[in-house]
């Protein structure tokens, strides 16, 4: 595994962000900067600590997957800590095999601190080694996105 960092400065308080970044009120600002790695992209389940989440989409057959994980961590406006726990394909959660094996364990946390209305936003994935450059693409600019709605 190898660990990536992003950081993003938007000019909004730190309650907007979070708030944004996951959806919590309105689940289609979630779907909108994740749209940048899918564009199917949603969540089902809960950002509470200790709960199930899937992060989701379709393929290019229009096939259900993603992503099972357990939210480890949540301090509304602070840090969220997104542990990595299998696969979904179609309906099928898969949490072990050759598959889930290389990276599962792995994890995403988003860190928000704001400062004079200012919110800076670190985010840190543990990747396998055939993600790093499609993450290293696309993460800034999932990111870049987020910023955008969050200014509007």
């Amino acid at each position: 595994m190898k660990k990536l960092q992003f950081t993003v400065k938007i000019n909004a308080p730190v309650n907007k962000v979070y708030d944004f970044m996951l959806g919590i009120s309105d689940k289609s600002t979630y779907e909108k900067w994740t749209a940048l790695f899918n564009p199917t992209s949603t969540i089902e389940g809960s950002w509470h600590k200790g709960s199930k989440m899937l992060f989701i989409g379709t393929d290019e057959k229009g096939e259900k997957g993603g992503m099972v994980s357990e939210i480890v961590e949540n301090i509304t406006d602070k840090f969220v800590s997104i542990k990595h726990t299998g696969l979904l394909v179609g309906n099928k959660e898969i949490t072990e095999g050759p598959e889930v094996e290389k990276w599962a364990g792995g994890f995403e946390n988003y860190s928000f601190e704001e400062s004079d209305g200012v919110t800076a936003v670190l985010v840190e994935l543990d990747i396998t080694e055939d993600f790093a450059d499609y993450m290293n693409e696309t993460y800034p600019q999932a990111l870049d996105k987020l910023k955008e709605i969050c200014e509007q």
